[in-house]
């Protein structure tokens, strides 16, 4: 059955679903490309870029390091927090340590943000998809049921091009949702490992940070 002939078919419930599914396919995979790259090079980079840091001979060497090594701003943003603030605000009330606890947290989450970027969106899709197919499926029969009772009779004029279509949109619903559970699985758990290595350098920034007050970057 050809494709284009079967959209242009259907009915308006038949090519909302269509689109529908088109739109979730075509944005998941855009996720999943966009976000693979975004992760290989954040775990090559977080690893290089952690070594770099701690082989320095002092923070401003290994600042710049940092900067050539670290191509999506993971670890820059956190080592720049740990500055002094500015006196007289309440940022610089409590202890240096609690300031320097703050300030990492919020860096530290910014970066979290732009790990999980998109696995919301994978989540969704790979949720929904199987169901908005269903629609298209159940749509199919309901039209194969109306023309058997048109027909008084059941024949395979009547039936066949209802119920392709309905297996259409069930074979299209799976194929939208499977890659997206696959991605949403497999990214997230590289986007942990990442994590664990940010929130380790983390602690250990802030430990070093505190330990030397007049740390200058």
């Amino acid at each position: 059955m050809n494709l284009t002939h079967f959209f242009w078919q259907g009915d308006a419930v038949t090519q909302t679903v269509a689109l529908v599914l088109l739109a979730m396919s075509v944005a998941s995979w855009v996720v999943i490309l966009w976000k693979a790259r975004f992760l290989w090079r954040a775990g090559h980079d977080s690893a290089r870029s952690t070594a770099a840091f701690w082989q320095s001979a002092s923070v401003a060497e290994a600042l710049e390091k940092l900067r050539t090594f670290d191509r999506e701003a993971l670890l820059v943003p956190m080592v720049l927090a740990t500055r002094p603030e500015h006196r007289g605000t309440l940022a610089t009330a409590g202890e240096r340590s609690q300031q320097l606890t703050r300030v990492l947290r919020d860096a530290l989450q910014a970066a979290l943000i732009k790990l999980q970027f998109g696995q919301v969106l994978l989540a969704t899709v790979g949720s929904t998809a199987p169901f908005v197919g269903l629609l298209g499926t159940v749509w199919g029969i309901y039209h194969a049921l109306i023309g058997i009772a048109s027909a008084g009779q059941v024949t395979i004029e009547k039936i066949s091009g209802p119920v392709g279509e309905s297996l259409i949109m069930t074979a299209a619903g799976l194929a939208v949702a499977i890659p997206a559970v696959l991605a949403y699985n497999v990214l997230g758990r590289l986007a942990g490992r990442i994590e664990a290595e940010l929130e380790g350098f983390a602690l250990d920034l802030r430990d070093l940070a505190a330990g030397q007050p007049d740390l200058q970057l």
